[in-house]
């Protein structure tokens, strides 16, 4: 299963990857090629998640306890800055002080996942993720240089923030918990 999810990560950064690193061939997929990435991507995601799920535990190192309370911290950290890109117009902090806060919020939750996962799964999979995402936000600055922040948001955006970024964490915490992995120590 440890083949599957490495196969899984190369088809995921691959699709993703592709537009920026083949833009001709991209280009002449036309509309078409959007459906093609998409499914490319949706298999990726499947593939990764039964390799990780079915891979033998091979313990690489053993993180301390207080680190899934650090973990914790960072994941509310991720949704805040995944949900700050979302408003139209006006962003909510960080989405209006860095260019990429969805891969922003990437890199926190696979950092975040590498302090509480010792396994060789658990590497190759955060580990996998955060180089993408420090990977994508070199080829976009590299290919679109130009940015202008967007306005900072007023006190609604912030509010909304808040309330979802709360609901998220309920739904990630039930997730987790059905899935037998309890997110507390």
């Amino acid at each position: 299963m440890m083949a599957l999810l490495i196969l899984g990560m190369i088809l995921w950064v691959g699709a993703h990857y592709f537009r920026r690193l083949m833009p001709d061939q991209r280009a002449a997929l036309g509309n078409k090629g959007k459906g093609m990435i998409a499914v490319a991507i949706v298999v990726a995601l499947v593939m990764i998640i039964i390799g990780y799920r079915g891979a033998a535990f091979i313990n690489v190192w053993y993180p301390p306890s207080f680190l899934t309370h650090v973990n914790n911290l960072l994941m509310v950290l991720a949704f805040w800055v995944y949900g700050s890109s979302a408003a139209k117009g006006a962003k909510a902090w960080p989405a209006n002080k860095t260019r990429h806060p969805q891969l922003m919020a990437v890199k926190i939750w696979a950092v975040a996942h590498l302090l509480v996962n010792g396994d060789l799964a658990s590497i190759i999979l955060f580990g996998g993720m955060l180089a993408w995402a420090v990977g994508s936000v070199i080829l976009i600055n590299k290919a679109e240089p130009n940015w202008t922040p967007p306005p900072a948001a007023g006190k609604a955006t912030y509010i909304r923030l808040v309330v979802i970024t709360a609901v998220v964490l309920v739904i990630v915490i039930g997730i987790h918990t059905w899935l037998g992995v309890s997110p507390f120590p």
